[in-house]
């Protein structure tokens, strides 16, 4: 969720790289994914890294739930990673 203006994008997972999982926008333009170079990373096509968690969460299983910054030319957004509330218990 993008912080000036509560934007949210969505993603999906979509495979593996680097043995990690790997989360697709729901628009298909850009991938959260891991790298030995990068840790968590979002990328565009060619590989442009356009964002990372603010924080040092670059070696995590997942993609950290904490503050990241994306940038793209001379903007620059910060969002809240947010992991999905797991589906509420039917028996409760």
């Amino acid at each position: 969720m993008r912080h000036v203006d509560g934007l949210r994008h969505h993603f999906e997972r979509d495979g593996e790289r680097h043995g990690r999982p790997a989360y697709r926008r729901a628009d298909g333009n850009v991938w959260c994914v891991w790298s030995p170079a990068d840790g968590w990373h979002c990328e565009i096509a060619g590989g442009l890294v356009t964002a990372h968690p603010l924080t040092s969460h670059a070696d995590e299983p997942a993609p950290p739930a904490t503050v990241w910054r994306s940038f793209k030319g001379d903007r620059s957004y910060l969002y809240d990673l947010q992991t999905p509330d797991p589906d509420p218990d039917p028996e409760a």
